[in-house]
């Protein structure tokens, strides 16, 4: 059973910051393991790669084998059926079109000093995108990494997709091959992680990695960052549906079990005005739980760490949402954009009973790697900007450097910069002299 929390009890507070600080993340001592596979894949590149993807995958490689050659490619992509090509194809439209609406522009212009200021954007040299593979080889995922690094004009697009035991899924390589990646890497875990970071014989080092990953990925991008940029640590899935009396129970209780199913660390959250439907949700979710194809991880899911919340009215609604900042929000109730305008953090919004979070998840064209475990509070989504760098501009004049030297050079004493003060004086006395 979930827990069940009303503001109107007398230790709805302290429930409440106890549910917030559940720990939900995998958290083996994987640190150290992980230290040492990098350190091996930088000092002995492919053959370390090699080895490892023989312990962990238990498949046999060599450096020319690493990758999928082209035609693997081709004949996975045969085997995907007409539907779900079709289906794969309209998400890449949509996700595409939207994504390309984030594209920023430059700027340039002077100011009254006569000084040109501005920037411009321009894409990473490379981005490798780290897709999990075995039970969690998701198509949908190619498609929000890959999309949007292609939008923004990376030139150069790796993925890496372990394939355990060989198997390989054809929607997998399907959406990369729709998302315009050619070279797909079969290598997975830290390893892979280590060889986009710093490059082996093979692999090519990149700029930016993004993608989720198990708990040693996770490890892996914390240690490599720096060394090249990367999206995020993503924690288990989560979802947050608000909603009021007028809604199906049953709509409800699968979209609470459509995170649920994730992982059994993953969270879903009822926060409702109505204690009946409240009842109602709870007694349908175990009524989908008894024959759901992934029971087992969704019930435990929610019953560790699933809760519903009353509420007394849409206003403490809206704050406890900023409280929990989820990953995905729906707002099933008469007037959505009202309420979404009394929400400040979340990773995505999803308004109205129509609009269940699946879709975001596949096809609604908005991107489905979002902050997790409170974050949303600092940070967005995977969007175009994770695959941009904005380079200021300025330009000075004879006229713009005296009208605002002197202020610099003062500013240049005041830190005892001798020589940041002199670059300037220098000019200021050859327009001076």
């Amino acid at each position: 059973m979930p827990q069940f929390l009303s503001t109107t009890d007398a230790d709805f507070e302290d429930r409440f910051a106890a549910l917030l600080t559940l720990k939900r993340e995998d958290s083996p001592d994987v640190d150290d393991a992980v230290a040492a596979i990098i350190a091996d894949v930088r000092a002995r590149g492919d053959a370390a790669l090699i080895e490892l993807t023989a312990k962990y995958d238990r498949l046999d490689l060599t450096p020319e084998t690493l990758a999928f050659s082209r035609a693997e490619i081709d004949a996975a992509c045969e085997q995907v059926s007409r539907e779900d090509r079709d289906a794969l194809e309209l998400a890449a439209t949509r996700i595409r079109a939207y994504h390309a609406r984030q594209m920023p522009k430059d700027e340039s212009w002077t100011d009254d000093t006569g000084a040109t200021l501005g920037w411009r954007w321009g894409p990473v040299s490379a981005a490798g995108l780290y897709v999990p593979g075995g039970l969690a080889s998701y198509p949908s995922s190619v498609l929000m990494n890959a999309i949007p690094a292609a939008v923004a004009g990376v030139e150069n697009i790796v993925m890496t997709a372990p394939t355990p035991d060989g198997k390989v899924n054809p929607l997998v390589l399907l959406a990369a091959r729709l998302s315009g990646i050619e070279t797909v890497y079969r290598i997975g875990g830290a390893q892979a992680i280590a060889a986009l970071a710093y490059g082996t014989g093979t692999v090519r080092a990149v700029d930016k990695i993004t993608g989720p990953g198990n708990a040693y990925v996770a490890a892996a991008k914390r240690r490599v960052f720096g060394r090249v940029g990367i999206d995020m640590i993503a924690g288990p899935s989560e979802i947050l549906v608000i909603a009021d009396r007028d809604n199906d129970p049953d709509w409800i209780a699968v979209d609470l079990l459509s995170q649920a199913e994730h992982d059994e660390s993953a969270q879903s959250i009822l926060i409702t005005t109505d204690p009946a439907l409240g009842a109602a949700v709870a007694e349908a979710v175990d009524k989908r739980l008894q024959t759901l194809e992934r029971r087992a991880i969704a019930g435990a899911s929610w019953r560790d760490f699933g809760a519903i919340v009353i509420v007394r009215d849409l206003g403490e609604a809206a704050a406890l949402a900023d409280r929990i900042a989820p990953e995905h929000l729906e707002l099933c109730v008469d007037a959505p954009e009202a309420l979404a305008a009394n929400i400040a953090h979340a990773g995505a919004m999803f308004l109205g009973k129509w609009t269940p979070e699946a879709i975001g998840d596949y096809i609604g064209g908005p991107n489905h790697v979002l902050p997790t475990a409170r974050s949303a509070r600092f940070s967005s989504g995977l969007s175009v900007m994770d695959f941009l760098k904005r380079t200021t501009m300025a330009r000075m004049t004879p006229a713009s450097l005296k009208a605002i030297g002197p202020a610099a050079e003062r500013l240049a004493t005041s830190e005892s910069l001798e020589a940041h003060g002199l670059s300037v004086r220098a000019r200021l006395d050859r327009l001076n002299g």
